[in-house]
Formats: structure tokens, sequence, C-alpha cells
């Protein structure tokens, strides 16, 4: 699950992990023209909601806080008499009991308060980012390919609900190519999911998806022309903790596979959250080309980047290199 907190020192991270030849892509990965722009209740009603069960959460506890702030501002003077109970030494003092109690009934309503708010601001924020900004970065995406009229097959990894495979298989249908896109999912009731979606979006024929493991994926070497994946790599490893060794090197097998089935010269895009850095050192010692970040998008309450790249047609070995093994 997607979770929500904040991340310190990650854009320190990410100035010192991109190096120089490296640089932010704002040229090529534009935002979407009016022309692909949808209003966001035509996408939620085609694809509804993944991990809907969060937003409710965030809701429930969002209102919940807000009723209390609320009995506490209705009730202050009673609540005030309550907690006065508890401050019978300072009563008797010469600074006065009620003065600690009214501190204490107002700090708590105020916190009471600001959770609410920022509950509901945490959920708003999820909802923009499960179903806008996804349909938007998928046309960030799609647009960081220079040309799809020679894209014969391309790869979806997590395809979810289908947001970006639809993405793709629209352009492939724009550019009048006779390629497919396969989504590959972990779940295949997700899978038929999708395929309903790209049925009612009209690019049903372009679209094949598939139930599969990603950290071994059920393709042979340099088969796909573009392979993309859309806030899913960072999910890979999750049951060992996010920030533990053994889920970075699940999330590290991962990119291996991403450019294990990338054909010579084929492209590579991932949108992910959190551990942008990890991608970009890992595609560096892969020896992939023009690697590219993006500027920060802000998505789930935390940060993220769109990372691009490319995968040599010829890797030639130089008097101390080995071979690259892509599976490693």
């Amino acid at each position: 699950m997607i979770y929500l907190c904040t991340t310190a020192g990650f854009n320190l991270a990410m100035s010192l992990t991109i190096k120089p030849h490296l640089h932010h892509q704002n040229h090529r990965m534009h935002k979407p023209t009016s022309t692909n722009s949808r209003d966001w209740t035509q996408i939620y009603t085609v694809y509804g909601m993944e991990q809907w069960q969060t937003l409710l959460f965030l809701v429930f506890q969002a209102t919940l806080f807000s009723i209390m702030s609320i009995l506490f501002l209705i009730y202050y003077q009673p609540i005030c008499q309550f907690l006065d109970t508890f401050f019978l030494l300072t009563a008797t003092s010469s600074t006065g009991g009620g003065s600690a109690a009214r501190f204490a009934a107002g700090f708590i309503g105020c916190v009471t308060a600001l959770s609410a708010v920022c509950l509901f601001f945490a959920a708003g924020n999820f909802f923009y980012s499960s179903v806008g900004l996804r349909y938007e970065m998928a046309q960030r995406i799609v647009s960081c390919v220079n040309d799809w009229s020679n894209v014969k097959v391309a790869l979806d990894i997590g395809c979810g609900r289908g947001i970006l495979l639809n993405a793709v298989a629209t352009q492939l249908k724009k550019t009048g190519s006779s390629g497919r896109v396969v989504g590959l999912d972990r779940s295949k009731g997700t899978t038929l999911s999708t395929l309903r979606t790209a049925n009612v979006e009209g690019v049903g024929e372009y679209v094949t998806c598939r139930e599969g493991d990603v950290r071994s994926l059920p393709f042979g070497d340099n088969y796909f022309d573009v392979v993309v994946s859309a806030t899913f790599v960072h999910t890979v490893g999750k049951e060992y903790g996010h920030r533990t060794v053994e889920a970075a090197a699940e999330r590290m097998r991962v990119l291996g596979e991403m450019v294990r089935v990338l054909k010579p010269g084929g492209v590579g895009v991932v949108w992910d959250l959190l551990h942008v850095p990890e991608y970009v050192r890992r595609l560096q010692e892969l020896k992939m080309e023009d690697i590219t970040v993006s500027e920060r998008v802000t998505a789930f309450m935390v940060s993220s980047h769109i990372v691009s790249f490319r995968k040599p047609i010829q890797h030639i070995l130089g008097p101390c290199e080995v071979r690259l093994d892509w599976r490693c």
C-alpha cells in the first residue's frame, strides 16, 4: 500500500545522486495539452479508484477529528471543569488551576481541529493523486517516447486498472501503429478489470493483459520496444519494510528485469515515489544511456519523479570491463 509520510532529505539525496551528465527533463516530459485533458469525473467513471480503502480510512479519521473538535468547542466549559479535577494541586496555588485547565482544553481542541484539517487535505491529495494526477502523469510518460510509430510491443509493469496502459494503447492507435501493449499485474482479477476499461476506451484490440511476477518477468530477453511503470516499483518488497536492504534489493531486481526485456535502443520510463535516487544509481551501474529525471511532482503526499532511460544498442567492452548481466 502506498504509505503517506514525509521524506526528510529526499531532495538533497536527489541532488547528490544525479551526476553532471544527467539532466532534469522538462522539454520532453511536457504537460499534456488540452486535447488530452479529461474531467476527473470521466476518469473516475471509467477506472474507479485503486486503494479506495485508504481514502475511506482518511475520510473517516478526518470526520472523527472534526466531530471531536466541534464537541470541544461546544462543551468547552464542562471540559475545563473536568480537566480542573486533575490540577487540584495547581488550583490551590497562586497561579490558579483554572488557567491550566483552560490551556489544556484549548491546546487539545486546537490539535484536534488541526488534525482534522490535515487529514481532509491528505484525503483530497490521495484522491487527486489516484485519479487526476495519475492520468496526467500517464500522458507525460507517453510523451517521453519520441516515436511511437516504430513501437511494435510495449510493456506496462504493474498496470493496475489501466490508466497508463490505455494511454500507451491510445498513442499506438493515434500513430496508426500495428503494435500492442502488454499489461502485467500480480492479480488475475485486476487484469480482467483492465481489459474491460480498455474496451471502454476503444483500444481493446491494442491491449493484452496477463498475470505475472515482476521480479521475474515471463518474457524473453530484448523483447519490448518500450517498458513503462507508474507508482508501482516502490511497492515491490514491501513485505520486508520499505527502508530495508531486502526491499531495496527486490526493487533493483525489478529494474534489472525491465532492462533485460528491453530491446537494444528501447526506452524505459518509470514514475515512482521516494526511491528515485536508487533507480538512478542502478541504471548507471547497468550502463543505461540518456538517463533523465523530471522535476519533482507531489503525489500521495510525497515527492515523485519520472525517470527515463535508453538501453544501449551495443555495449562495447573496455579493457577492464565485463559483459553486463541484466538479471543482476
